[in-house]
């Protein structure tokens, strides 16, 4: 009996700003998806929103998406379970980076 084939997984590096009006994704900043966050940057507020952020846009179960590194910085590396990195980017609407067409 063949195997099922695994379930896609990435990891994404994001480039993130605490503190915004609101959670989204800006654009692009040093060839990162830049996410303003909605949340300080104090006892693990920011990393909270951000993961909450990419479980709604993504509609992966929490347990799916987890900060692998960065915890304490703005540069920062989530795995999502589920998805291939094309699809995580199409999923949080992140168009190609300008130097790529």
């Amino acid at each position: 009996m063949p195997r099922p084939s695994p379930a896609p997984e990435c990891t994404l590096t994001l480039y993130c700003q605490p503190g915004a009006r609101q959670t989204r994704l800006v654009g692009w900043h040093g060839g990162l998806p830049k996410v303003q966050l909605a949340a300080p940057p104090v006892d693990g507020a920011a990393n909270a929103a951000l993961l909450a952020w990419l479980t709604e846009r993504t509609g992966l179960p929490k347990r799916a998406v987890t900060l692998v590194a960065g915890a304490t910085a703005r540069t920062k590396r989530v795995r999502l379970h589920g998805l291939d990195a094309n699809q995580a980017l199409a999923a949080l609407g992140a168009a190609p980076p300008p130097n790529q067409g």
